[in-house]
């Protein structure tokens, strides 16, 4: 019994530790951050109505090769819905061109192509 104990309270210090080893996320761009994975997204809001909107993808604070990645953003605003494709907008991010991203606005995207084991990731982000 005694073993099981230390084996459970060292289990729960090593998820306990693993959960704060990267820090807080802070945006390198700008942008909102979320991290799923241990990958950081930083989404970055267009500078005008209608532009470009960026998504970086970080690993352990190194860019990740966007150049193979795709996906798409989806935007929920009240009772509309809006999707964009992301595409590679070259090495450090990619872009989906043509939403509108007002405040309370709900992000949702899906990035496809990413390194193991995520593959495939679906982050949310909320604009303020």
């Amino acid at each position: 019994m005694k073993t099981l104990l230390h084996t459970l309270a060292l289990s729960l210090a090593l998820l306990s530790s693993g959960a704060h080893a990267h820090g807080g996320a802070k945006p390198q761009h700008g942008g909102i951050v979320q991290v799923v994975n241990d990958l950081q997204f930083e989404l970055v809001l267009p500078a005008a109505p209608g532009g470009a909107t960026a998504l970086y993808i970080s690993d352990h604070g190194k860019p990740v090769d966007a150049s193979k990645l795709g996906g798409k953003l989806t935007v929920l605003q009240g009772t509309q819905t809006s999707e964009a494709p992301l595409k590679p907008a070259g090495a450090q991010h990619l872009e989906a061109v043509g939403l509108s991203l007002a405040p309370k606005a709900k992000v949702v995207a899906t990035v496809t192509g990413l390194p193991a084991p995520a593959i495939t990731a679906t982050v949310r982000f909320s604009v303020k």
